[in-house]
């Protein structure tokens, strides 16, 4: 069951007419139609219903959403997944992790290399160049488990595991392949995954649903609900068949 928060001008207009499987929680915007801070409250009064809380895609780099994805990421205290603009928000801000160190059950992040080079300081080819080596670090320093994206993608987490996939392909590098990937690890969360075997889990199962898109539609042309329609597929080709129970998500 999932509930997106957005900009209340485009509640009506727009989302409800594009996503109809999902709930809606209009909130404050901004002039730029971006998420206000004075959305805050309304969202930690929300999330108190929720299990799993996935904040970053779509939100936009305005100063004051920023500010709210930076006070949300403070005070939350449920299982949490950062990506994209959650991401930026917190490059030069990484004391909000140190701050929030083993405060929350579950915290997750889903850089790709150039999120990694914004968050951590190093160059794209330096963390390239040592991928596995970044990726345990930054795990283990913050108390996260960490996913960076790209070709074998890497999940590592605090307690030194470490993952390395091998499905997916170089057409997934997509608009919006990364939210899939998102959406996927929320959803194993919710349905009773730890983070390390969810995210593990969600990267698997979202290459594999790639390379069957490419093989029916080709690489080239791949767009991201390509990849959304074959995960049933992948899901059932994996055999996955773990999950025990129904969470409630809020994407921010």
């Amino acid at each position: 069951m999932v509930t997106l928060g957005i900009p209340k001008g485009i509640n009506n207009a727009i989302i409800k007419i594009k996503l109809p499987e999902v709930m809606t929680l209009p909130l404050p915007e901004t002039k730029e139609d971006n998420v206000s801070i004075k959305a805050y409250k309304r969202i930690i009064d929300f999330i108190n219903k929720a299990d799993i809380i996935v904040i970053g895609p779509g939100l936009g780099r305005e100063r004051s959403t920023q500010k709210l994805i930076q006070k949300l990421i403070k005070n939350i205290n449920k299982p949490l997944v950062i990506d994209a603009d959650g991401l930026n928000a917190l490059a030069g801000h990484l004391s909000i992790l140190t701050a929030t160190r083993g405060k929350r059950p579950v915290t997750i992040l889903t850089p790709h290399p150039g999120e990694m080079s914004r968050l951590c300081g190093k160059s794209i080819k330096k963390i390239q160049d040592k991928r596995r080596e970044v990726a345990k670090m930054f795990a283990a320093c913050y108390k996260i488990t960490l996913v960076l994206k790209g070709h074998k993608t890497i999940v590592a987490d605090f307690k030194n595991k470490l993952y390395i996939n091998k499905t997916g392909n170089p057409g997934m590098s997509t608009a919006g392949s990364g939210d899939v990937l998102t959406g996927i690890i929320a959803s194993f969360l919710g349905q009773g995954l730890d983070e390390f075997n969810a995210a593990k889990s969600a990267v698997y199962i979202h290459g594999l649903a790639g390379d069957l898109a490419a093989k029916e539609k080709n690489q080239l042309s791949l767009i991201a609900s390509d990849i959304i329609d074959k995960i049933p597929e992948a899901i059932k080709m994996s055999g996955f068949c773990r999950l025990s129970s129904v969470g409630r998500a809020a994407v921010l």
